[in-house]
């Protein structure tokens, strides 16, 4: 029984990456709003019915993806960081693993974000953003530390922009085909804002 359920976890995960990889091949040659579910099906080597096993329509399809592009960054932020390390390696180590996992998935970004910037996907990014640096602050305001603070920053424009140049960075270095490191760009950005929501 369990063999038959990772057999079909495995079926499903596959589908599913067959349709998320023809989606950015597609996007590459067309405007989201000429993807039709036929030519979809067909560009994943499926049936229009597989599709409809998995997704509404594409609308409901691109819901989903970006769903799960939150969900992986997550758990990639989730993860332990060295005990040992300090506030300013924690940081830094924090936003290389967000660049990473972006290189990591380029193509997928570079369709997304920087070439045809659909939206779901930007704004749900935005907001992820936003929420994560929001609790930074948050930690720096309690520990009495805070920049923000003694600066008289508002709070939700430091967070607008924050944000908002966070996906301007990347949605430019994917344009310009990534030509850092993830490390050497995380360590650029955390300078750049070291005096700011990091310190």
């Amino acid at each position: 029984m369990r063999n038959q359920e990772d057999q079909m976890d495995r079926r499903v995960i596959r589908t599913r990456q067959l349709l998320k990889n023809a989606l950015i091949e597609l996007l590459q040659e067309m405007d989201i709003e000429k993807i039709s579910v036929n030519r979809l099906a067909e560009r994943a080597t499926i049936n229009r019915v597989t599709f409809y096993l998995h997704y509404q329509d594409i609308s409901d399809m691109l819901e989903k993806l970006s769903d799960e592009m939150i969900s992986e960054i997550t758990s990639l932020l989730d993860e332990p960081i060295n005990p040992n390390a300090s506030n300013h390696e924690e940081n830094i180590r924090m936003l290389e693993k967000f660049l990473e996992h972006i290189a990591a998935n380029g193509e997928f970004y570079k369709t997304i974000l920087a070439s045809k910037r659909i939206p779901i996907f930007k704004e749900r990014l935005l907001a992820f953003l936003t929420d994560w640096l929001d609790l930074r602050i948050e930690s720096k305001i309690e520990g009495g530390n805070s920049f923000v603070l003694q600066a008289g920053i508002q709070r939700d424009i430091l967070l607008w922009y924050d944000a908002a140049a966070l996906i301007g960075t990347v949605v430019a270095w994917l344009r310009n085909d990534m030509p850092y490191s993830p490390s050497y760009l995380a360590k650029q950005i955390y300078i750049i804002h070291k005096k700011g929501i990091f310190e």
